[in-house]
């Protein structure tokens, strides 16, 4: 929508985890060195936790690329699953059709299949993403899936990664042998303002074409303490900013705009109104000023005219992408003409005036064009200016 606008590539606030806009915050570098060297020294389980959108399955991305050509990775996503579902959902993701066969046969093919990737000198890992949702019973089927090893190594690695509730899943007097058997373990926690800052600018460079846009430490404090630091949130604030900023032909963000964007994001329920937002120095003015009651249940007056003011620009910004569609169909259609009208100009003039029967006739307004002003009369055109 606004990329043309700010000279934009793509998106850079899209929610989609993209490893290429992974910011090397200290925390999130530190996370990825933990697990680069867990999945290289064949560390068995390791686990990954932090907040709805703190950025795990961007830096689980992030690793998995780096990994050479003999590493065969499985991925489970769906974690709503009984450990027989589990295990069945491991071996599919393996490309093993568990079929109707029994719990033992499952096993045994599940340990064939790694054995022979072992010994075709390929390491296997399993990463499951959304871990927290797994039960107590299929939390310990991975367990004793980890004792499939030979003498030297595990023939499996394990990937946990989870919301915090997996932490207190894993400290559950049931799960001790299990909690015994993780090597590599890291909680990401969120950004602070100094990094929120770094984190937003970082991804407008990415996405930059020309000189990238920067929003000022006033606005990424505002930013940072409505969202206290989870990338996700910071992405929504940012994205809206942007769209927000394209809607009134803006191309600097100041303080009051970004609190003009958190307004009407809290008043539209992208966001929920917070109660209360812890203060510091560095943001104690930005905190006090978003604290408020709990939204009512129906919106008020001067809500609903704010809908309504949304609504009409959301209609002009659809107008506006209507119009430019248009303009650059039209503009190819010139350009078409154009070249082909060159192409018949050009056969023109060099065709010998001996031979008639080679000339072709040209539109009226070639006629007047003198062949000493040809090649301007051709950059014009060629540039999109109407020749005179």
């Amino acid at each position: 929508m606004y990329e043309r606008f700010y000279h934009l590539r793509e998106r850079p606030f899209a929610l989609s985890p993209d490893p290429e806009y992974l910011y090397p915050s200290r925390v999130h570098q530190d996370a990825l060195d933990y697990l680069r060297y867990g999945v290289e020294s064949q560390a068995g389980f390791m686990v990954i936790t932090g907040e709805i959108g703190s950025g795990k399955t961007t830096l689980l991305q992030a690793v998995l690329r780096t990994l050479d050509g003999d590493t065969t990775v499985g991925r489970v996503v769906n974690t709503m699953l009984e450990p027989r579902e589990l295990l069945e959902t491991i071996l599919i993701d393996f490309g093993i059709d568990p079929g109707a066969r029994s719990k033992p046969l499952l096993l045994r093919d599940l340990s064939q299949y790694l054995v022979d990737q072992r010994l075709a000198g390929r390491n296997v890992l399993l990463v499951i993403d959304e871990a927290q949702n797994l039960s107590l019973a299929s939390l310990e089927e991975l367990r004793m899936l980890s004792n499939l090893e030979t003498e030297r190594s595990k023939l499996l690695q394990i990937v946990l990664v989870g919301q915090p509730e997996l932490r207190d899943k894993l400290a559950s007097p049931a799960l001790e042998q299990l909690r015994q058997r993780i090597t590599i373990s890291y909680h990401l926690p969120p950004l602070d303002a100094e990094e929120t800052g770094h984190y937003i600018n970082h991804r407008l460079r990415r996405a930059a074409l020309g000189t990238p846009l920067e929003f000022p430490r006033a606005a990424t404090d505002l930013i940072h303490a409505r969202s206290r630091g989870v990338p996700r949130i910071i992405n929504v604030i940012c994205d809206a900013a942007l769209v927000f900023g394209y809607a009134e032909d803006r191309r600097t963000f100041d303080e009051a705009t970004i609190g003009e964007v958190i307004d009407e994001l809290e008043t539209t329920g992208v966001l929920p109104k917070p109660a209360a937002l812890p203060a510091s120095p560095a943001n104690a003015p930005a905190a006090a000023s978003l604290a408020a009651p709990p939204a009512a249940p129906s919106l008020d007056p001067a809500s609903d005219e704010l809908l309504k003011d949304m609504r009409v620009r959301a209609g002009v910004l659809d107008d506006r992408e209507r119009h430019l569609r248009q303009r650059e169909r039209e503009l190819a259609e010139q350009r078409r003409v154009l070249a082909e009208e060159y192409r018949l100009l050009r056969n023109r003039t060099v065709a010998a005036p001996s031979e008639p029967s080679a000339a072709v006739t040209m539109p009226t307004r070639f006629e007047a064009a003198p062949h000493g002003r040809l090649w301007q009369w051709v950059r014009r055109i060629m540039l999109g200016v109407s020749p005179s």
